[in-house]
């Protein structure tokens, strides 16, 4: 199990009212049809998964039934066989099935995320490499997904744009060399944390001289990886500052990446190419 704290409760409820607004619209017509009285249902997990989104979860249920009761039988982050029912739900009977989707869409794609990142997490162990994710998350559950890496055992790259400095190709370009771009960003936000991505060892060589906060080294084959390895841990440089790749890293290669002695290793796929769990939620007799 993993620990990590999720969004507030102010972001969490403006996620869910989002979701609830373009499923319920005017109304659930069909749940209209029931007997609105109290009832029980069983959440069934079919998937051997890291469970995450219990917090989206449970908003979803109690903003349509405040008095439901929801009994967990596992804590966020826990590794879950497939068939094992994980919650029981009471409360009223329309509230239950209104929020069914709903709920599921949330604990299916933020357990799909935490899930992915456990397994790269678990490639690297040992290594001393971080898995981290990118802003390549799905609109409008960017907190939410970034909130999952963190449960699956992963680390957040920047929030946004506003949160971190990442000099990348085109502002290099800009202003004609890796030192000139760092000045330019120290001088502008001197608080910031600062990225500097770069495509050389020449490149590399100039942010280590330079200072920055982490060095992203980009398509680098493994030999130029491992250089890069050597170049920033020796003399006059010793470790400080560390190196990140990313850029089609898979879960069959992460490994080796992370054996050339990297820091850090970004994955995309995290959050962008997400295989939501499978869930379901049913109304039971006893």
């Amino acid at each position: 199990m993993t620990h990590a704290p999720a969004p507030s409760a102010e972001a969490i409820a403006a996620d869910v009212a989002a979701a609830l607004a373009e499923d319920l619209g005017s109304g659930d017509a069909t749940a209209a049809f029931l007997d609105d009285a109290p009832d029980r249902a069983r959440l069934l997990c079919k998937e051997d998964c890291v469970i995450a989104g219990r917090p989206w979860f449970d908003a979803c249920h109690r903003a349509l039934d405040p008095q439901a009761r929801i009994d967990w039988r596992c804590a966020e982050g826990d590794a879950i066989r497939a068939g094992t029912v994980v919650a029981s739900l009471e409360g009223r009977r329309r509230a239950l099935v209104s929020a069914e989707r709903a709920s599921l869409n949330f604990l299916q794609t933020l357990s799909g995320t935490a899930t992915t990142t456990a397994r790269y997490v678990d490639a690297v162990r040992g290594t001393g490499a971080r898995i981290l994710d990118t802003r390549k998350t799905l609109p409008g559950l960017r907190m939410a997904q970034k909130y999952a890496v963190r449960v699956g055992g992963g680390d957040n790259h920047r929030m946004g744009l506003f949160d971190a400095v990442m000099l990348k190709e085109n502002h290099i370009h800009a202003f004609g060399s890796v030192a000139s771009a760092i000045a330019r960003a120290r001088a502008l936000h001197p608080r910031l944390p600062l990225i500097v991505e770069v495509e050389t060892l020449d490149e590399l060589r100039a942010a280590l001289e330079t200072g920055c906060t982490r060095i992203l080294i980009d398509d680098f084959d493994a030999a130029t990886r491992r250089e890069a390895v050597r170049i920033a841990r020796a003399a006059p440089f010793d470790g400080r500052i560390p190196l990140e790749v990313s850029g089609g890293v898979d879960l069959e290669h992460v490994r080796a990446i992370a054996e050339d002695g990297v820091d850090c290793i970004s994955i995309g796929a995290l959050t962008k190419h997400v295989h939501a769990i499978d869930f379901s939620l049913k109304l039971v007799d006893d």
